[in-house]
């Protein structure tokens, strides 16, 4: 794998990822950009949308000096990896694609998975095309199975699945400026954590991420999506390694969701939390348990 140099951050970023920072090319003109530390069994964190890998950044400092190689890529369009060609781009295949790719790169074996929000789907439809490597998953606030008929989307997948959601994206900053409302803590997301996760996203144009993510979730038993999380649901019943979950259970999206999920690992060490949607700012503390458990 040949490693690419990373773009500069401002010294007040910089200071907040004390990582290793490389990229991958994962085909001609598309690369992932990628954070690491640490030397040992390889934990690759999967984050969602509209983060990147500074989700993890708590997480890690939990488990810094630990025989982990903690592995924090951004997906394709959000973080500082490169945006597709055009937005018709983002499809849920597309992204399981790209890091299918940058999983083939890294040559990994005996992988623990920690996956939130879009990283469930995407990070494990990805990891499904490499049998046998994940040996340990951990499941956080995400839904790696397709809807139920009858389904409802959520308010804010509504709004943002909309042209309307995309200017809000592209001119207002929406919903990344706002990641606090989504917490359990508000204060979890503000000042300069907050600013860091609006950092990539800042320009008017590039960011098209954010709104086609939230086209691709399913709102309707048609969508294209829905046979790919089909996909995953099998992938993980069939999964027989360690599992845990942590949900946060003030999480306004996704904190109704983990029943569905202790159904569907019904072996997995199961750490409920009072965190919202990004339990990774609230509870680091817990995540870095469950690593260690599933790590066995």
């Amino acid at each position: 794998m040949k490693r690419l140099p990373a773009p500069e951050l401002p010294e007040w970023l910089a200071a907040l990822v004390p990582f290793d920072r490389y990229r991958v090319e994962i085909e001609p003109g598309l690369a992932v950009h990628v954070m690491e530390q640490g030397k040992g069994r390889p934990v690759v964190l999967f984050h969602g949308n509209p983060t990147w890998g500074f989700l993890y950044r708590k997480v890690a400092a939990e488990l810094h000096g630990e025989p982990f190689r903690l592995i924090m890529p951004d997906l394709v369009g959000l973080g500082l990896s490169d945006r597709p060609s055009s937005v018709a781009d983002h499809t849920f295949e597309n992204h399981s694609n790209w890091m299918s790719a940058l999983l083939g790169q890294l040559d990994l074996a005996d992988v623990i998975a920690v996956v939130q929000d879009w990283g469930g789907p995407i990070g494990l439809h990805a990891l499904s095309r490499h049998p046998g490597v994940m040996t340990g998953v951990v499941v956080m606030n995400t839904l790696i199975e397709p809807p139920k008929p009858g389904f409802r989307p959520s308010l804010f997948h509504r709004v943002f699945s909309t042209r309307a959601g995309e200017l809000l994206s592209r001119y207002g900053g929406l919903p990344q400026r706002a990641l606090g409302f989504a917490q359990g803590d508000r204060k979890s997301i503000s000042g300069d954590v907050a600013r860091a996760y609006a950092y990539p996203l800042k320009r008017s144009s590039g960011n098209e991420a954010v709104a086609a993510l939230v086209r691709m979730v399913a709102d309707d038993m048609e969508h294209p999506t829905m046979a790919l999380q089909a996909e995953v649901r099998d992938y993980v019943a069939d999964f027989s390694g360690r599992s845990a979950l942590v949900w946060g259970t003030k999480d306004p999206v996704l904190g109704r969701l983990l029943r569905r999920h202790e159904r569907l690992l019904p072996e997995a060490r199961v750490t409920t939390t009072s965190a919202g949607h990004f339990l990774q700012e609230e509870v680091p503390a817990e995540i870095a348990e469950a690593i260690r458990y599933v790590s066995g």
